[in-house]
């Protein structure tokens, strides 16, 4: 039984290296949008959001509290007082 691809081989994906990744989370926290982030810098916006979330969950330590409604609202409270 054959199965089916998803279209992109493991060798035709783009690798970011850290220092890319690090000025894309700075360039997103700093912008007014992510999107918009991402579309400046030729990335997919949820590579981006993805990045961000394991960002957040290495801050946190955890997945739970990094996800929590209460926690994500305080932060935003707090970049946006920033």
């Amino acid at each position: 039984m054959a199965t089916k691809s998803s279209g992109t081989s493991p060798d035709k994906r783009r690798k970011y290296d850290k220092a890319f990744k690090a000025e894309a989370l700075r360039l997103a926290s700093e912008s007014r949008s992510t999107q918009a982030a991402a579309r400046q810098l030729g990335s997919s916006p949820k590579l981006l959001y993805r990045w961000q979330q394991a960002q957040l969950v290495a801050e946190v330590g955890s997945e739970d509290v990094a996800r929590d409604p209460e926690v994500r609202a305080l932060r935003a409270r707090l970049k946006r007082a920033e």
